[in-house]
């Protein structure tokens, strides 16, 4: 059996509202999102038989359960491919930081499966069918950084500026669903037009002031890393990033931390490293 490997790149929401709550709970945001060259591998090797086999299970959760097998079977029972695949994950992306690793790979297995078994799919039909999977699963298949609307499936190209980024883990795994439920969350910030960075004011996340609350080692690891600039929460944490204009001065900032939090000096990229797989 044969496998083949392609990227899943971590994603940073480099500002983020909540504006609104639709009537069926989901949360209306506006985001920015870019992908940055921190990535997991996904390998993936056709079968014959139809069968979904993932080969590297995460620790207390079921394969059935894993993104990734459910995004190959989502495309499976769309596109009526009798074709199967097995799966393997190689993560580096922090699980429950906010860098969107889950949705990544099931997009990744989205787009290459979608080429591996003749599908034929545009990324419009790619993107509906990961929308079913998560609200963040579309703009990993749509392969671009994106100003994102609606629950984030409302998608935007957004040229964003080169960068590089001091990204840091506080070592907690923050539940998404506990943060958007929050009576402390603000839902009602100003929809704006933005659709590049250079319409944004000051840069935000409304989830942030939750987070820190309920969890102190991010509210920590925010305060030591704005001693060197702008530091912001990505998603709903518990990741925290600055942005710089070098890799020299990511370098610099990181060696000055790194000595109470793990982390990473990533890249920001502005396409999706496996956008020419389909």
């Amino acid at each position: 059996m044969t496998y083949q490997r392609f990227p899943a790149p971590a994603k940073l929401n480099l500002t983020l509202s909540v504006v609104g709550r639709r009537a069926d709970g989901y949360h209306l945001l506006e985001t920015v999102f870019r992908f940055i060259d921190l990535c997991d591998d996904i390998e993936l090797a056709v079968r014959t038989d139809g069968a979904i086999v993932l080969d590297t299970p995460l620790p207390g959760v079921p394969p059935e359960s894993d993104l990734t097998v459910r995004a190959a079977r989502a495309l499976q029972q769309a596109s009526g491919s009798p074709l199967g695949a097995s799966i393997r994950v190689t993560k580096r992306i922090p699980m429950g930081g906010g860098l969107g690793g889950g949705s990544s790979d099931a997009a990744t297995v989205l787009l290459a499966l979608n080429r591996l078994w003749g599908c034929g799919f545009p990324r419009e039909r790619l993107q509906a069918i990961g929308l079913t999977l998560g609200a963040d699963v579309p703009v990993f298949v749509f392969g671009e950084a994106a100003f994102a609307s609606g629950i984030g499936e409302e998608l935007t190209p957004c040229e964003v500026p080169e960068a590089w980024y001091v990204v840091l883990d506080p070592g907690v795994s923050v539940p998404t669903a506990k943060i958007f439920s929050s009576t402390l969350l603000t839902r009602d910030s100003p929809i704006s037009i933005m659709r590049s960075l250079s319409g944004a004011t000051k840069r935000r996340n409304d989830l942030q002031a939750v987070v820190f609350q309920e969890f102190p080692q991010v509210a920590r690891c925010h305060e030591v890393l704005s001693e060197y600039g702008e530091a912001l929460m990505t998603g709903s944490g518990s990741c925290v990033f600055l942005e710089c204009p070098t890799e020299q001065h990511a370098r610099t900032v990181y060696r000055s931390v790194s000595q109470d939090y793990r982390g990473f000096v990533v890249r920001g990229l502005q396409r999706h490293p496996a956008c020419g797989i389909d």
